[in-house]
């Protein structure tokens, strides 16, 4: 087991890639934390993790208020005793043109999918300085690769997060404590089934993917479980895309 006696904390972790990346660490024997904001998706998972012989805890908060950052860490500190690992997942996605991104629709993205990055590393950044090392993932997208028209709130956060990676990895490499980023290109989760339900858009996302099809919360997993494991300690500020090679043309 890649993870074992590893604890970690998923933002994010009731559903879609946040889930699978819960999932897929407790496979490899971590004790996985879990927060959102609905706790009946976060009991699901931690139930599932269970009936699989693993440990998990799940949080209600909202990651772009303080205090629910600090609730979350101090929680998971105290059910586990120390904290090795985060996964930043939580996020929103709204589409609308730019005359009508409403400034509560980009403080709402702003808020959740970076401040809340940043709020979250905060504070979990000292719990892996107890214990001399530590991993930080955050979930960004290719939206902050490449242009998506109608999300401009949303690109902007997630390349405000690669930005934030490198800016971290920096900082905290010399206390071995590494911040990589993984990017998604289009993946079938809740945020965006409003979209990949549109028979046209669906159509367009896979001719423009040259693997032919749109991903799976699977097909991330496997990137965050690399990242979190002792196999990444000389990989630091990076941002791993995982796309079926669609922004490669």
């Amino acid at each position: 087991m890649r993870l074992k006696n590893k604890v970690a904390l998923v933002t994010g972790g009731g559903t879609g890639i946040g889930k699978a990346i819960a999932l897929a660490f407790a496979r490899e024997g971590a004790k996985v934390a879990l927060t959102g904001r609905r706790m009946d998706k976060l009991g699901e998972v931690v139930k599932e993790i269970k009936k699989h012989g693993g440990e998990a805890l799940a949080i209600s908060a909202d990651v772009s208020k303080i205090e629910d950052v600090d609730r979350t860490v101090t929680e998971t500190v105290k059910k586990f005793k120390k904290l090795d690992i985060l996964v930043n997942c939580a996020g929103v996605l709204f589409s609308a043109d730019l005359a009508h991104h409403t400034e509560k629709l980009w403080d709402e993205t702003i808020d959740i999918n970076l401040k809340g990055s940043f709020l979250t590393t905060q504070r979990a950044v000292p719990e892996m300085l107890k214990q001399g090392k530590g991993k930080v993932i955050h979930i960004a997208s290719i939206a902050g690769q490449i242009g998506f028209p109608n999300s401009v709130a949303y690109c902007a956060s997630k390349g405000g997060i690669m930005g934030m990676t490198k800016a971290m990895a920096m900082e905290l490499a010399p206390k071995k404590i590494n911040v990589n980023c993984i990017a998604p290109g289009d993946v079938a989760t809740p945020l965006n089934e409003h979209l990949l339900t549109k028979p046209k858009y669906l159509k367009s996302r896979v001719d423009n993917t040259p693997y032919g099809r749109v991903g799976q919360v699977q097909d991330i997993a496997p990137g965050a479980v690399y990242l979190a494991s002792d196999e990444s300690d000389f990989t630091n500020g990076i941002t791993l895309t995982i796309d079926g090679g669609l922004i490669i043309q």
